[in-house]
């Protein structure tokens, strides 16, 4: 017993829920649309000169698609287009339809894993360490959990890398002379003659250019340096050589260091729950009420492309119909074909649209135009002031 299949009817009535996924069901002009759509999509096809073998529900799943591809390439250049900028932000936001600006987060975290490394900031935590020093010993194991003390990590376990030694000498400043009261400046004789020296202190009258303090501490500085054993040390794997050799009164004393750990180096994880890459950019559906006349127009025909490809491969079920004393060859094949052609053109040209509309391609419009605009002026004539007259330049000649 054959079952009669009912085909479009010539008018519809959209409801919610008619989609099959119903992305756009409330929306009202997507609502209004719908049926406009299925009556458009149903007579570019033929009707009523001929049956559409379509039901309304058809044509709404095509319009549906429309919209979601539109609304899917549109997104993807968006997502191409502002990543780096958006990357680390919060997910919560969509982002469709919505003005972003072209800011230097993005850049700026690259950035930080090389200002870890200089210590100008960072994702990186300095800690701070510590080792004790022995009288007449220079060279000391750092994995020597008894005399190394960490912030943080166990030394001998935890690898780390010393970044900065704390093992300086004393400023020069308050080894050699008191500022404040004029010792080792060879100045107090002056002050006493001028009758300041019972004065306490005596240099509160005097004054002297600041270059005189520092000529004075760079010559302290190139004394310890030329003629004294400078501080200083070396590092050679786990091992640190210091500079002098310790001595009796440096018994028990604590050098420290600022150090990082290579387990957080390592770790690639900057925070969780932000948009981190491609697949959870905030970019959803947009909204259809909001698409202008030209997006519609393109959703328009991507859902007479899909409605085309589909009456093709119901009608490719049978590659003819046989009637009395003849038969009636179908165009299934020929609908999928044009079908498919139209797609990759709207797809083609959606996306060479978005191409001339980035960020890049507007900013080089704008740099030609400029140019351009340059070049239209510098062949405007310039008129010449001559006393209280403006004169054209033509009007020079005579």
């Amino acid at each position: 017993m054959a079952v009669e299949i009912p085909i479009w009817a010539g008018s519809s009535s959209f409801f919610p829920g008619d989609t099959p996924f119903g992305y756009y069901d409330y929306d009202i002009e997507f609502q209004s649309d719908a049926d406009k759509i299925a009556s458009w999509c149903a007579r570019r096809l033929g009707y009523p000169i001929v049956d559409v073998e379509l039901q309304n529900i058809n044509f709404y799943a095509c319009f549906e698609e429309a919209v979601t591809e539109y609304s899917s390439q549109i997104n993807q250049f968006n997502i191409r287009e502002n990543l780096l900028n958006i990357r680390g932000s919060s997910t919560s936001s969509n982002l469709s339809q919505t003005e972003l600006n072209s800011n230097l987060g993005g850049l700026i975290s690259l950035a930080k894993d090389y200002g870890s490394e200089v210590g100008s900031g960072g994702r990186i935590t300095y800690y701070t360490g510590s080792f004790t020093l022995s009288s007449g010993k220079q060279v000391y194991d750092l994995t020597d959990d008894s005399i190394t003390n960490l912030e943080r990590g166990t030394p001998g376990s935890d690898s780390f890398e010393i970044k900065k030694m704390l093992h300086h000498a004393p400023p020069a400043m308050v080894r050699y002379f008191d500022p404040f009261v004029g010792t080792g400046l060879g100045s107090q004789q002056m002050m006493d003659t001028f009758g300041w020296g019972n004065y306490s202190p005596g240099v509160s009258f005097m004054m002297q250019p600041l270059y005189d303090d520092l000529l004075r501490l760079q010559a302290i500085e190139f004394n310890d340096m030329v003629r004294k054993s400078q501080y200083g040390f070396d590092i050679q794997n786990n091992r640190i050589r210091i500079f002098p050799i310790p001595q009796s009164s440096d018994e028990g004393l604590r050098v420290h260091f600022h150090y990082i750990l290579d387990s957080d180096r390592r770790n690639p994880i900057v925070s969780n729950s932000v948009v981190s890459d491609y697949s959870n950019a905030p970019f959803n559906r947009i909204t259809y009420s909001k698409v202008n006349h030209v997006g519609k127009r393109w959703i328009q025909k991507y859902a007479l492309a899909l409605a085309k490809e589909m009456l093709g491969a119901v009608r490719a079920k049978f590659s003819s119909v046989p009637i009395p004393n003849s038969e009636v060859t179908l165009d299934g094949a020929d609908l999928r074909s044009e079908a498919s052609t139209e797609k990759e053109i709207l797809i083609t040209e959606l996306r060479e649209n978005l191409e001339a509309t980035s960020r890049k391609a507007l900013l080089e419009a704008q740099k030609d135009e400029s140019e351009f605009m340059e070049q239209t002026l510098n062949r405007v004539p310039r008129a010449i002031y001559i006393g209280s007259y403006l004169l054209p330049l033509i009007g020079m000649f005579i």
